[in-house]
């Protein structure tokens, strides 16, 4: 990928990335993805491959056992 495909920026940068998911209504952090980051705009590509691991880490039945579970607040935008 040579630039960004939202900003066109040509600064851009692997990064490993947390990402939380919605997954039938429950939240589901996974971290330590590998991305491609926009050093401008900050939005954040991922490879197939990440992509496919996400989904399979956390929707059901999860294939993966998660490393801790931690308490989340929610707020809603009202």
């Amino acid at each position: 990928m040579a630039e960004c495909m939202v900003c066109h920026g040509k600064r851009l940068c692997e990064e490993l990335v947390d990402k939380v998911f919605n997954v039938a209504g429950r939240y589901v952090l996974v971290t330590g993805i590998p991305s491609t980051v926009c050093r401008d705009c900050g939005e954040r590509y991922f490879s197939r491959d990440a992509t496919e691991r996400s989904r399979l880490l956390v929707h059901d039945p999860p294939q993966g056992v998660p490393a801790k579970s931690v308490p989340m607040q929610v707020y809603e935008f009202a």
